[in-house]
């Protein structure tokens, strides 16, 4: 082998270290978003809906889970209203247990470190795992969340939650509806015909608009919980919110299939409506500065597989 041959290979190789290292890092990074904890919801864990004043309703909303009350006492609306796969606590020991446990669960979700911002309006995103911190959060289109069955997303709102009406959270790769929670201290308005996954952890009031459907729980501290004929469909199956699977009912991780509402009795698909592939506006996305460990390890797989490609070619020339 010449001299100079042999040089150029250990200045390849010598390459191919930090490369190496750097790729290592990356990956590090991005195991350690996947590996977020969830926020434990502990007696929530069977709740669909839990208000601190009142429970209003009009029209044929069905609550699967729990619906409770705390300190208020007026539920009313029930039926037309029904409470199904759940029972109904209004100012008993579980009912104030569960309020209690929603203070344990906000406070948790909003120490977490933040992944970092989001616009105001997230139509049109795609977000990974993570959390995610924004002004008063709205949506006015669709908001893709992209992950597998222990993905964690939580999204804070710095004050108010507002969704338009026939806007979408749709989630795909697996992500589930176990794994998504919203905090929000102030209200919460989800549009009319609107499709909505995850747990509200509400400060004040909560507002669902005529037809919304919700593959979540509606939790509000102080304020009313006020229904319009919706559909509201705890998450069911989860294995890592307390410790332990709470596959005794409830409901599905979907709220339906493509665009529908009416979900599948053994957990079917965890996609709630709206497109099944991501949005095309994900510019807005990257310039918030979220959504990069997968552009790192894309790039960090990059650069070693040139280096070793180089480094081969290097080889088999010296040897000829």
């Amino acid at each position: 082998m010449a001299a100079g041959n042999s040089t150029s290979i250990l200045r390849i190789a010598a390459l191919a270290v930090p490369l190496a290292a750097a790729l290592a890092l990356v990956t590090g990074v991005g195991s350690a978003m996947a590996a977020e904890a969830p926020v434990g919801m502990l007696t929530n864990e069977q709740v669909a809906v839990l208000a601190g004043s009142t429970v209003t309703n009009t029209g044929p909303t069905i609550v699967s889970g729990d619906l409770d009350l705390s300190p208020g006492s007026s539920v009313t609306g029930f039926g037309p209203g029904t409470v199904t796969a759940g029972t109904t606590h209004v100012a008993d020991p579980v009912a104030v247990q569960a309020q209690a446990d929603l203070t344990t669960a906000t406070g948790d979700a909003s120490s977490r470190a933040s992944t970092g911002n989001v616009p105001v309006d997230l139509a049109g995103l795609t977000l990974v795992p993570g959390v995610y911190d924004g002004a008063a959060l709205s949506l006015s289109g669709t908001l893709v969340l992209n992950g597998d069955a222990d993905s964690v997303f939580i999204l804070r709102a710095a004050s108010t939650l507002i969704t338009g009406s026939s806007s979408v959270v749709s989630m795909i790769g697996g992500a589930t509806s176990c794994n998504v929670w919203w905090v929000v201290p102030s209200s919460a308005t989800l549009g009319s015909d609107s499709t909505f996954v995850g747990t509200i952890l509400a400060g004040a009031t909560i507002t669902a608009d005529t037809d919304a459907t919700i593959a979540g729980r509606l939790l509000a501290s102080t304020g009313a919980v006020n229904l319009h004929s919706n559909l509201v469909t705890r998450p069911a199956g989860c294995t890592n919110t307390t410790g332990g699977s709470s596959s005794d009912g409830g409901g599905t991780d979907g709220t339906g299939g493509s665009g529908g509402t009416g979900g599948s009795a053994t957990g079917g698909s965890s996609t709630t409506g709206g497109p099944s592939s991501s949005p095309t506006q994900t510019g807005t996305l990257a310039a918030t500065g979220v959504s990069t460990v997968p552009a790192g390890l894309a790039l960090g797989l990059l650069a070693s597989g040139i280096v070793l490609t180089v480094l081969r070619r290097r080889i088999l020339q010296a040897r000829h």
